[in-house]
Parts: C-alpha cells; structure tokens; sequence
C-alpha cells in the first residue's frame, strides 16, 4: 500500500499528468452534463407531444362523426423513452426519431420519411461519455504510460531501478496501477454522478463501468507492450498515438465502408416514395380488384367487402393498407440487412476492441440499431391493432362518434428496466 501512496504523491507532483487527468474528468462531466441535456430535449418532446394530444383528440370529437374521420384525421403518439443510461451513450439517438405520430394510413412512407436530424451534420456523433471513453481517455494513458521505462532510461536512472529487488511488483506494478487508475477514476466519478442523479438500475450502471474498466485495461496493455520495447520515449509516444489512430479510427471507418459494401440496404426515402406512388395509384384502380386482394389479406371482411362506385372510407383505407404490402418486401430486406450490418460490426467489434467497446457501451444504454429497430417493430405492431380497430367500424357499419374516441388503442412503450 505504501508503495501506491508514493506512486499517488509522484503522479500528484507531476503537473503535466496532473492537467491531463483533471483535463480528461472535465471533458468527462461536461460529456455527462450534454448527455443529461440531450436525454432532457428527448423527454420535454416526448412531453409535448402527449399533452398537446389531449387538446388535438378534443378538437377532433368536436367533428368526428364516421369512422373513416377518426382513422384519417387522428394522429396517434407513439415515442422511444430513453433509458437511464442513455445520459451515457447516446447511441443511435442523435439520428433516430424517439417520437412519431402514426395514423392509420399506409405506415412505410410514414416511418422513413421522418427523420430527426440532418444525416450529415449528425455524423461526428455526439460527444457523451462513450466518445470521452472511447477516443479522449486512451489519449491520456498514452501520455502516462508510454515513456515509463524510457523515461527512466533517458535519466540514466532504469538499471537501478531494475537492479532493486522485488522493482516488477514494488515499483513498477504500482506506477502502472496509480496512473491507469487515475485515468479510470477520471471517468468513473463522473459517471457515477451522473448514474445516481438518473436513477440508473445498478446492474446496469455496473455493466457500463465494467465497460470503462475495460477500455482502460486494454490501453492499458497496448501502452505497456509498446513502452516495454528499447525505444526512446518519442518513438514510443509515436507508435502508440499511430496505433490509436488506426485502431480508433481508420480501422473502423474501413470495417464499416466494407461491411456497407458487403451488406447492401434498401433506400428508405426511396422505399417511401414508392409506398406513396402505389397508394396514389390506388384511386384509378378498380374499386373489385382492390377490395379482392384486400379480402385475401383479411379473408373475414369477404362477405362486407362491396363497395358502392363513390368514395367509401373502406375502399380508401383498404388500398392504404395494400400500400404497405407492396413495399413488405423492401422493407423486410431493409431491417433484416440494417439487422445484418449490426451483426457484422459486432463481429469486427471483436477484431477491434475500441470499436467493439462502444457498441457494447450503446447496447447497454438500449441506444444502438437493435433498439432502434425494436422501436419501429413497436410501431408496426401498434399501427395493426390501430387499422384493425377502425376496420371492425368501416366493414361492420358500426356508428361511430365522439364517445368511441377514447376507445382508439393507445400506443404503450416498452418498460426500460
């Protein structure tokens, strides 16, 4: 224990290690603090959206008189809660929608024509304590630990050092320990911090500094493999900021260009226009035709499926409905290969542990893809018992008023924990 509290008293005497540490636990808070922030603007939308639908659904009873009024005109909530650790690792969250009002027309062009950002300005990411973690704090080990034995041998001092008995376990052990330490408590404390003021469940609060653990230990053990070697103390310090150069950029840049190539996806935007183009197609077909391959779909409406040669609600909902299976393809290839490419980078997350690092820090906090394609199959789901509810009104010919309103299914999101 002694032999920590001297390498604790030496470190704290060396104010370039000292600014770099404090340096790194302001960057980590400040990280946190944007985190709370961004999880905050999330939840006041969220808020937003459900109470002004109190006042829409009160403006919509006062004309609502057919069923066909409610399904088109009312818009129904539907949201992605961020979890409590989403203040952490923001994941996916910067680019996906956490909230969408869905109606009861044809979903596809409705999902993938929203988005919540600008691709372009969301593509450095957001900077919360995954990126503090994951590109900042390797930085710092790099700084303390590449010049740990070529510093003492540029001193003169390293062969008798080395020559001190028991010096791995008494000497070095401990300077390695206080310094990665140092580093990892830079990040823990915020984290802890912030972890306490979410309310974030301690299995997972857990999960997530074993993850910070972890990164530590793996630079840890790069820095060490390199200093180890006969080199000066500016070859080392090179090597190793070319080493996380590789390893935290270039190498996973390439990893995704190549499992993009490898992984081709279907264009929402496009497999949005065409779902519009076919349910805008839908008015110049032959009301029989459509109301037939509707009825294959939903073999029980069969027997109340004629429709007069005028407008009828049933007719217009039915061809919105074959909309969406004119793009069922699609749009299934679409989430199996996003599903796909998620997989494949989990995979070269192994081969590349930074990289892997931080998908498992966003899994964690429920904000990468997987969770974001959960949230969509929500709201597949929802959208189905929301067109099934108004279908048992339009084909039974049921009265439909302001008092069936509050009988329109609401949308329920996944508990968190």
């Amino acid at each position: 224990m002694n032999h920590l509290f001297r390498e604790a008293w030496l470190l704290g005497r060396n104010r370039a290690a000292l600014a770099a540490l404090v340096l790194l636990a302001i960057c980590a808070a400040a990280a946190v603090a944007l985190g709370f922030g961004s999880v905050a603007r999330d939840r006041a939308a969220i808020d937003r959206m459900l109470t002004g639908q109190v006042a829409e659904e009160a403006a919509l009873a006062a004309f609502a008189k057919e069923p066909g009024d409610g399904a088109y005109y009312g818009f129904q909530p539907t949201w992605d809660p961020p979890s409590d650790l989403a203040f952490a690792a923001l994941g996916s969250r910067d680019i996906a929608p956490a909230m969408l009002r869905v109606r009861a027309l044809a979903l596809e062009a409705q999902i993938h024509e929203n988005e919540a950002a600008n691709p372009e300005l969301a593509l450095p990411g957001r900077f919360d304590l995954a990126f503090v973690a994951v590109y900042l704090a390797p930085l710092v080990l790099i700084a303390l630990l590449h010049d740990l034995w070529s510093g003492e041998r540029e001193a003169g001092r390293l062969f008798a050092l080395q020559a001190t008995p028991g010096a791995r376990w008494r000497l070095w052990a401990p300077r390695v320990l206080v310094r990665a330490g140092a580093v990892l408590l830079a990040l823990l404390l915020p984290f802890v911090a912030g972890a306490l003021i979410s309310g974030t469940t301690p299995g997972r609060a857990l999960a997530f500094a074993g993850l910070l653990l972890l990164v530590c230990a793996f630079w840890t053990v790069v820095a060490l493999l390199v200093a180890r070697r006969p080199i000066s103390s500016a070859v080392s310090a090179a090597s190793l900021a070319a080493l996380w150069f590789a390893l935290t950029l270039v190498a996973p840049a390439a990893a995704g260009l190549g499992i993009n190539a490898a992984v081709p996806v279907p264009d929402g935007a496009a497999m949005a226009r065409e779902n519009r183009e076919e349910v805008h197609g839908g008015w110049d077909k032959p009301k029989p035709v459509t109301m037939a391959r509707f009825v294959a779909v939903y073999p029980a409406f069969a027997d109340r499926a004629e429709v007069p040669q005028t407008f009828t609600w049933k007719w217009y909902f039915a061809f919105q409905h074959l909309g969406d299976l004119h793009v069922a393809t699609e749009s299934k290839a679409y989430r199996n290969g996003i599903a796909r490419r998620a997989t494949l980078a989990r995979w070269a997350g192994v081969l590349l542990p930074p990289a892997g690092l931080a998908q498992a820090m966003a899994a964690v906090a429920k904000t990468d893809v997987t969770a974001q394609l959960a949230y969509q199959q929500r709201i597949r789901a929802y959208h189905q018992r929301l067109r099934e509810f108004y279908y048992a009104y339009l084909f039974d010919e049921k009265p439909f008023g302001a008092a069936d309103l509050p009988l329109v299914p609401r949308y329920s999101p996944l508990n968190d924990d």
